[in-house]
């Protein structure tokens, strides 16, 4: 069942109001908020280099110059938190990501994997499946709470997870359980920070900053995407995309120092996956992961892109803005491009 289904039925069982049904409806858009090799570089505007693009290339976005991709994969072992960007339920994206961490791997790194479609709540069932083998899949589906935090099929996500299973990586949750937004979704940021939910995750310790740079770009996006909502629903709604924003640089946050702490002497990593809306222009998690380290990381974004002929604008569009520090073109999805709020 998709998210926009799910959270159609949660309104209709609780016979919500017609503006409950809009507010859950555009909080579905923020849930869905993401190798070949090139002989040498080549200029991004260069109509010669356009006529040779090609999936599986990476575009380098301050330069605009397609990279060796072997190069390329090499080079980000020298940072702290690796974002990758992806459209939701892209196999391919996946596929990248895995492309990713094998890297990591052989340069003797040990990653950990923080994953937007894990909520904290279901945090010890992922440590369970994962690192100690104690939960079987339906098991673990159940208590990971993956429909509720989540939804869609978890196959999508599988390949991930496996790998991380496999080799003994840790997966770390990344956002805020799903109940806790729907509540400011619905009562706004300053209610929910009186309620004991707020608490419990910890997050009356922590400053929601409210940046405008980030505030211009999500409220134009959600009007884009969701227009005809009242200025409330996009209030609401932009006070939960910071508190998502927030709590998954919390999480990253942490992890980072959580290894920096470790003496085992082997270099840890963080590899950070979440739907492309999440890094775009360095805004939502990699510059609140900055200032809550003040600066000290070293940090790089990957936006992974669908890719074919008919789209070249698009993606001179994507690397022009400089969306993210590399954009990677990928095969299509089979469900094809995805809708772009801009």
């Amino acid at each position: 069942m998709s998210v926009g289904n799910l959270l159609w039925m949660i309104a209709r069982r609780h016979h919500s109001t017609v503006r409950l049904a809009v507010q859950l409806g555009i909080l579905a858009w923020l849930f869905t908020l993401s190798f070949g090799c090139a002989s040498e570089h080549r200029p991004f505007l260069d109509s010669a280099g356009e006529s040779e693009w090609q999936p599986w290339q990476v575009v380098d976005t301050q330069t605009g110059r397609v990279l060796s991709s072997s190069e390329w994969l090499n080079d980000l072992a020298a940072y702290d938190i690796v974002y990758l960007g992806e459209e939701h339920h892209n196999r391919y994206h996946v596929e990248a990501a895995l492309k990713v961490l094998d890297r990591l791997l052989a340069h003797g790194l040990q990653p950990t994997i923080g994953i937007e479609m894990f909520g904290w709540d279901g945090q010890p069932a992922l440590d369970d499946y994962v690192l100690n083998d104690r939960l079987g899949r339906s098991q673990f589906l159940e208590q990971v709470k993956w429909t509720q935090n989540w939804g869609g099929a978890f196959e999508d996500y599988e390949p991930l997870v496996a790998f991380a299973r496999d080799r003994r990586l840790s997966i770390l949750s990344m956002n805020p359980p799903r109940p806790l937004i729907r509540r400011v979704v619905k009562t706004g940021l300053e209610q929910v920070r009186q309620e004991q939910e707020w608490t419990k995750w910890g997050l009356d310790q922590e400053e929601i900053v409210d940046d405008p740079a980030y505030r211009a770009r999500i409220i134009n996006q959600l009007q884009q995407c969701h227009g005809g909502g009242t200025e409330e629903h996009f209030r609401t709604m932009y006070e939960a995309s910071m508190v998502r924003d927030e709590g998954m640089a919390k999480t990253l946050t942490a992890g980072l120092q959580a290894l920096r702490r470790d003496t085992n002497g082997s270099r840890g990593i963080m590899v950070s996956y979440t739907g492309g809306g999440h890094i775009q222009y360095g805004l939502p998690v990699p510059m609140r992961v900055a200032r809550r380290l003040s600066g000290h990381v070293k940090q790089t974004t990957v936006y992974m892109t669908s890719f074919d002929r008919s789209r070249i604008e698009d993606v001179r569009e994507l690397v022009r803005e400089k969306i993210a520090d590399y954009v990677w073109l990928t095969p299509m999805s089979q469900k094809g491009p995805p809708k772009r709020c801009r």
